[in-house]
């Protein structure tokens, strides 16, 4: 058998999420599948939003462009943290860089003169992210930049601190500090086509924020980050904002032992059987991204019954106790993400138990997984 968990990518799913995001922001989307598309795979995924109209698409760095330029993919390809960009890259495969100083601008400049080419840039601006991004008189230092040859200022943006959002005091200022620059900008006579700022936090709770494009990442595969605590005042509730998860996590029972009162599980007997129990030994561990701190405190779905981990969750292999499922059978379907008859376990659960976010989840299981794509 294969190693650990299959990942089941519903590109349905992703195009259904993708509809949502187009139905609360009317700007274009710069849809962004960096980190392999959140552990959905970036090639598949990236072919499906592009089907269905994505104006853009980001990734976090060079490499991560290439892989989707030498699968075929030829929308705007926005990169989003490399600070100095190899010039040829950029070059050869039309990518356009986000710069965040006015050094790694010239730098692109002086490879822009050498291939004799022009090189569209984005331009970051840090409005509170304290990251990466042009701090105190940017719109001098974006008037700088617009005069390097061989160097087209072709979007600004900036970044939200805060993913969820519960509290909007702080993003409205960071909104109204780009709005301003917007406006110095404009007064300036620099003239840039596209302003984004619009995570999906901001897509849902903030329309103020949606300029001419919005950023969906989470939103995309189908969570809401909202969900970590209520929704600003006016802004839709998560559950009325209808997201599909787009990835199923499953594995196979391996194994299945009858164990008598007393008996401990798995190393260091941090649990120990209070009556017979039947407990199945399923094909995953924290070398799949199943994290550790799911040892005795998560649950699973069996034949469509929760059944809790019980035990450390080891490299390959972690026990559950399906005393409950007395039917479960070596060879079952065993959900570790997603739905199975009645019942469902998503990213924000996993999250929750593990102190974490779901982005984390979803890379974490994605990644490792063996994906197939419905």
């Amino acid at each position: 058998m294969n190693r650990g968990a299959i990942a089941e990518i519903d590109l349905r799913a992703l195009s259904a999420n993708l509809r949502v995001v187009r139905g609360l922001a009317r700007s274009r989307v710069i849809a962004v599948v960096k980190a392999d598309a959140y552990g959905h795979g970036a090639v598949e995924v990236s072919r499906r939003l592009v089907k269905d109209g994505a104006d853009y698409l980001a990734v976090a760095f060079t490499d991560e462009a290439k892989i989707l330029r030498q699968a075929g993919i030829s929308v705007p390809l926005l990169v989003l943290f490399d600070s100095r960009p190899g010039g040829d890259d950029v070059l050869v495969h039309d990518l356009i860089p986000v710069v965040g100083s006015k050094e790694s601008a010239s730098a692109l400049s002086r490879e822009a003169e050498r291939g004799n080419r022009e090189i569209s840039v984005h331009v970051k601006v840090d409005t509170g992210m304290g990251r990466i991004g042009l701090g105190g008189d940017a719109a001098r230092e974006i008037g700088e930049i617009s005069l390097l040859r061989g160097i087209r200022i072709a979007g600004v943006m900036s970044h939200f601190s805060e993913a969820d959002l519960i509290d909007v005091s702080f993003a409205q200022k960071q909104i109204n500090k780009f709005r301003a620059l917007q406006s110095e900008l404009s007064a300036g006579g620099v003239e840039v086509p596209l302003f984004h700022m619009a995570n999906s936090a901001a897509i849902m709770a903030l329309p103020e924020s949606h300029f001419g494009a919005v950023r969906p990442g989470l939103m995309l595969y189908g969570y809401s980050p909202l969900e970590r605590g209520s929704a600003p005042e006016g802004s839709p509730s998560p559950a009325a904002v209808s997201l599909q998860p787009v990835m199923t996590v499953k594995t196979r029972i391996v194994a299945l032992r009858k164990m008598p009162a007393g008996a401990p599980v798995s190393y260091c007997r941090t649990f120990v059987t209070q009556r017979e129990s039947r407990i199945a030994v399923i094909a995953l561990g924290y070398a799949d991204g199943f994290n550790r701190k799911f040892s005795n405190n998560a649950e699973v779905l069996v034949r469509g019954k929760r059944a809790p981990v019980v035990g450390r969750v080891c490299m390959d292999l972690t026990m559950v106790d399906v005393t409950e499922v007395p039917d479960a059978e070596e060879g079952d379907d065993v959900v570790i993400l997603g739905k199975q008859g009645e019942l469902s376990l998503d990213a924000a659960e996993l999250a929750r138990r593990a102190d974490t976010i779901p982005y984390e989840m979803l890379i974490a299981l994605g990644s490792k997984a063996r994906r197939v794509y419905k």
